[in-house]
Formats: C-alpha cells, sequence, structure tokens
C-alpha cells in the first residue's frame, strides 16, 4: 500500500543515447512483428494480478492501492527502496508494479517528464557504461535492433529535463527476475507484460518522480 508518509526525490532509468546516425526504415518492425512480441513476452492467460511465471514474489505483481491525496493522476512514481513503481490514477488510487533500480553509484534520484514513449525500442549504451564494462557493451556499440532480447524489451518511457533528454528510461526488461534487485546501468526495469500494461495508460509529459535508494537516505543525518 502507498503509505502516508513523505516522499523523498528521487531516480532511477536506463542511460542510453540515441542511436548514432539516422534509422534505417528496414530497422524498424512492423506491427505485425510488434504484436508477435507482445505474444511471445505475454503468459498464456495473463492475469496481471496473478500470471507469475517469472517466479517473482507475490508482492511484485501489479495491485491497486491507495494513493496519497496530494498525488496528481497520471503521474509516474519510484520508491527506489521498496522497489515499487506508481502509476496514480483517478479517485484516490494506484497501480503498483514491482521494479530494479540502478545498482550502487549508477541511481541517481530526479523529477523527470516524460516526453517520449516507443513501444519496441531501439537501445544503444552510452560511452560511459562502454568504458565502464566494455566486455558487457561493447558489442552493441553500434545500437541493438528491437526485440525480446533488447536491452529496453518491449516499451520504454524517455524521462527529460525540460527539452533534455536525460538518457534515463523506465523500460521493459529481457531479465525479469531481476525484479526487486539493484541489477542495471542505472535503469528502472519492468517485466515487459507488466510495462506493455502501464505504456498506454501513461501520458506524454506527465511527471515521473524517483525516490531515494537506500543507499542515499542511510547517510541522511
Amino acid at each position: 500500500m502507498l503509505t502516508r508518509r513523505h516522499f523523498i526525490v528521487t531516480t532511477a532509468a536506463l542511460f542510453s543515447p540515441p542511436l548514432s546516425g539516422p534509422l534505417l526504415a528496414s530497422s524498424w518492425p512492423t506491427e505485425t512483428r510488434k504484436a508477435e512480441w507482445d505474444a511471445q513476452v505475454t503468459p498464456a492467460n495473463y492475469d496481471p494480478a496473478t500470471s507469475n511465471p517469472w517466479g517473482l514474489h507475490s508482492r511484485f505483481l501489479p495491485q491497486r492501492v491507495i494513493a496519497n491525496d496530494d498525488l496528481t493522476p497520471g503521474d509516474v512514481h519510484v520508491d527506489a527502496v521498496a522497489r515499487y513503481l506508481y502509476h496514480i490514477e483517478e479517485g484516490g488510487t494506484a497501480m503498483r508494479y514491482g521494479v530494479a533500480i540502478g545498482r550502487g553509484g549508477l541511481y541517481e534520484p530526479g523529477t523527470y517528464t516524460i516526453r517520449r514513449k516507443v513501444r519496441w525500442p531501439h537501445w544503444t549504451p552510452t560511452q560511459s557504461m562502454i568504458e565502464r564494462e566494455p566486455e558487457v557493451y561493447a558489442r552493441y556499440g553500434d545500437g541493438m535492433d528491437p526485440g525480446p532480447q533488447n536491452a529496453l524489451g518491449s516499451r520504454a518511457l524517455y524521462l527529460y529535463v525540460g527539452d533534455r533528454d536525460t538518457y534515463l528510461r523506465i523500460h521493459g526488461t529481457p531479465y525479469p527476475r531481476s525484479i526487486g534487485s539493484r541489477a542495471s546501468s542505472g535503469c528502472v526495469r519492468m517485466v515487459m507484460a507488466h510495462i506493455n500494461g502501464l505504456y498506454d495508460k501513461v501520458e506524454l509529459g506527465v511527471m515521473a518522480r524517483l525516490y531515494p535508494a537506500e543507499d542515499a537516505l542511510g547517510t541522511r543525518s
């Protein structure tokens, strides 16, 4: 349940720059292919509240909870300590989802605006990611085509400050068992079937506020 405690400003999401150079039209999947991938990442007879082929703790499955009175419907809040994302609804409720966040110092707090949404996005690691872990990211320096193994998964919400793309993302992940952990290079990860349900409900221009992780809270006096 979303508690009445005061939210403290924070962040999490994936660092990924725009692809270098123009994208070829042939590199974008067709609507038919996207639908095939959606079916591939969605469990049979999918029920968001109970379907769990990923073996997650039940608290990370989507559920409707009570929201704080002062939160704006449509906005997104990420509780980095509990590993929850809340999408605030009309009528005093929110949909809650389990997430994974960035490991260690790669997690950054902040308040952002969602200014872009992409279904089955491309992905390119940042130069800092390549320099930090070349054995993991160097092979993707020219970008990764969309698909179920793409690092951004099936959906991506792009976080901006003003008109500036921060390269932070809330996105699906091909590693659903990481939900509840600190596993990414700064991203907020969601199960692909979960973000598929969230995606159409999130409007462009809404706020995304990502709150401090446990290590940041522990340094407070």
